[in-house]
């Protein structure tokens, strides 16, 4: 692909430069669309090139230099992802952030960045912004996209897009050598300039930002187009957090080197139909996404009458056997190949319609470590659904699938030009063209992180295997061992526990604890069509969460896991001795996920002490009073009395002991 005319050439090295290539080579091809009022509009490569540059020459007139950041923060918009190109295109530098953050947590993140100007959604943003005046005293002027609820505001420092759009064009229009101009501006920018600041999330303290350049972005970006070979023909929706590194990559960095178009949903609550009328053929989710589809199929077949249920059972047992060899080009035998093409007819087809995803060239998950039956599930559909692993300060990409080599329990191999190493300790560290430049106004947790000849410490265990794929273990800091010395990797087993529709979420303590214990989350969703077709009756989470039916029925799934860890010699000893249902769901909002949905570990260790306390000292119950903040910011608390119960270890080896008498 590369090289051709559907590629930016290596030559354009920033994305204002690569803007102008495409405008000229796929100038007709569309390049956006945006869903609004239940009718896509789209913009073309060339249309989309005006929008950028009239915008670009409108915020230049507010008196934007180069180096300045600009905060961008909302949905995934065609204009905020435009405005991005817009500032890069005169030196300043975007700083995505999570529209969905408090006050607090914006209010640090454009502090710390000492960003000047932003541009925003709409009157949400608005209000946050203007809310945090104090703590950002750097801020001169915010943009808006929407003018809704805004019109009697104070416009001193207050511009809509429009207007400054507008006011760019009128500026084209006084003077007909500006545009050129424009472009010469950029024309000077280098490869090696910082392109973006992405926050990390912050798992373990405040975020960092992590200084990207156009080299880092462009040339990841172009090495997984060619890859994958993704070209201009590719459609994507863009839904994920704008501020995450997974979605700058894949709605901008590679959208713009590889030409294709991005696609932006009406609001989050139109995603699933809207996936449906775009069918992707390039799609990313993290694994909860993935999660979340199987776990409506499956209440939706829990509903559906005996003989379509016995349909779908039936040909997914032939879709488990045969469908991923399909799917890798492997041998399958005339029969199973003839019963796995009516299954596409009746089962497949329809289940790959109703999700969106009947186009899909290539998936990727990443993020968590997607449960392998949940993996395989997918494939055997025939989706080539890939694994890859990354961080924001790779650029995204460190290890990727290659095709026919596709193994639920690895992430791949090291992605081109990069370089892959396992550390005496057993921390993965690489080396690759995406390493970022580093942490802004941080240089300590530089070096930290990045040895002086470009190694990056990734903060994972794992090991490679002899096939040359990565495995990766759990974080290096999270791994530990129990009191007997038995290992004790919690993502792995919390993992083992999100395979089952019906639990959420799960936090696993043994670290130098004498067993493993767990907290869990139950899915509203599909607890609560299970409680529908059961007659059991709840008014809320917490009363759901505590119904001794629901214990016993994740009892069973716990159960279920402590088989399965008993059959593996590592894991044998960390099975899982005690557990409870928390009374509220783990939320961002609360501080006790990230806002990229990762268990923010230390923070639940402190908020939930007494209860962690109460799983080792032998207690039934623990009444808690937990703190808790509503969708409107109100604070409040919730008090439950939760039940704690214990769990019979199995005898390693025992299930194929007896399998083999």
């Amino acid at each position: 692909m590369v090289g051709s005319a559907s590629a930016s050439p290596r030559g354009e090295d920033t994305f204002p430069k690569i803007l102008l290539h495409n405008a000229k080579v796929l100038g007709t091809r569309t390049a956006f669309r945006e869903k609004d009022f239940g009718i896509w509009q789209s913009w073309t490569w060339s249309e989309v090139c005006e929008e950028i540059r009239a915008f670009s020459i409108g915020l230049k007139s507010l008196g934007i230099e180069a180096g300045d950041k600009v905060a961008i923060v909302g949905a995934n918009r065609p204009r905020l992802y435009w405005s991005m190109v817009a500032a890069q295109a005169v030196g300043a530098v975007p700083v995505p952030v999570y529209s969905d953050s408090v006050a607090e947590e914006m209010a640090y993140v454009l502090g710390h960045a000492e960003v000047k100007f932003a541009v925003v959604e709409d009157q949400e943003q608005v209000d946050k912004l203007l809310s945090m005046s104090e703590e950002v005293p750097t801020l001169k002027d915010v943009i808006y996209d929407e003018m809704r609820g805004l019109r009697d505001y104070d416009h001193t420092h207050l511009h809509s897009y429009e207007s400054l759009q507008n006011k760019g064009r009128e500026l084209q229009a006084q003077n007909s050598s500006l545009s050129r101009e424009w472009e010469e501006g950029f024309a000077g920018g280098k490869g090696d300039d910082v392109a973006v600041m992405l926050y990390t999330s912050g798992t373990t303290g405040r975020p960092k930002g992590v200084m990207l350049s156009f080299d880092n972005l462009a040339v990841s970006a172009r090495n997984a187009n060619v890859f994958d070979h993704l070209d201009e023909t590719e459609e994507v929706l863009a839904y994920l957090p704008m501020a995450w590194i997974g979605d700058h990559v894949f709605s901008l960095a590679q959208a713009f080197t590889a030409g294709y178009c991005v696609n932006c949903p009406e609001s989050i609550d139109t995603i699933d139909v809207d996936r449906r009328e775009i069918a992707p053929t390039y799609f990313f989710a993290p694994p909860r996404v993935f999660e979340m589809l199987l776990t409506h199929i499956m209440v939706q077949m829990e509903d559906a009458g005996k003989t379509k249920r016995a349909m779908f059972d039936y040909f997914m047992k032939i879709a488990r056997k045969v469908g991923e060899k399909i799917l890798n080009g492997e041998d399958v035998d005339a029969k199973d190949r003839l019963l796995y093409r009516l299954g596409e007819f009746l089962v497949y087809g329809p289940l790959k319609n109703r999700m969106g995803l009947t186009r899909m060239k290539v998936g990727y998950t990443a993020g968590e470590a997607i449960g392998p039956e949940i993996f395989r599930f997918y494939r055997s559909l025939g989706l080539n659904l890939k694994q890859l692993y990354g961080q924001t300060e790779a650029s995204v990409y460190i290890t990727l699938q290659p095709d026919g080599e596709i193994f639920g329990d690895t992430v791949g191999k090291p992605a081109p030009d990069v370089e892959l190493k396992i550390a005496d300790n057993g921390e993965v560290m690489y080396r690759s063209p995406g390493v970022f430049v580093g942490y802004f106004k941080n240089d300590e947790a530089t070096k930290e992180t990045k040895t002086a000849d470009g190694w990056v410490h990734t903060g994972d265990a794992g090991i490679i295997a002899e096939n040359g794929h990565l495995k990766i273990i759990d974080r290096a800091k999270d791994v530990g061992k129990l009191t007997d010395g038995a290992l004790f990797a919690p993502k792995y087993i919390e993992n083992k526990l999100k395979f089952f529709p019906n639990i959420k979420e799960a936090v696993a303590f043994g670290h130098e604890r004498d067993v493993v214990a767990v907290f869990l989350n139950i899915d509203l969703t599909a607890v609560g069509s299970w409680a529908e077709r059961n007659n059991v009756n709840y008014a809320s989470y917490q009363e759901l969460a505590a119904h001794p039916d629901v214990y016993s029925m994740v009892e069973s799934h716990v159960d279920q896991v402590n088989r399965d860890l008993s059959r593996e010699p590592m894991m044998a000893g960390a099975q899982i001795r005690r557990f409870l249902i928390l009374h509220k769901e783990l939320d961002a909002d609360d501080g006790e996920l990230t806002r990229t949905q990762k268990v923010r570990r230390s923070f639940i260790a402190d908020r939930y002490a007494p209860l962690i306390e109460a799983l080792y000292d032998g207690s039934k119950t623990k009444h808690v009073r937990t703190e808790v903040t509503f969708e409107d910011g109100r604070k409040g608390a919730i008090e439950a009395t939760v039940e704690i119960r214990d769990m019979e270890p199995h005898v390693p080896g025992k299930d194929y002991q007896e399998a083999a008498e």
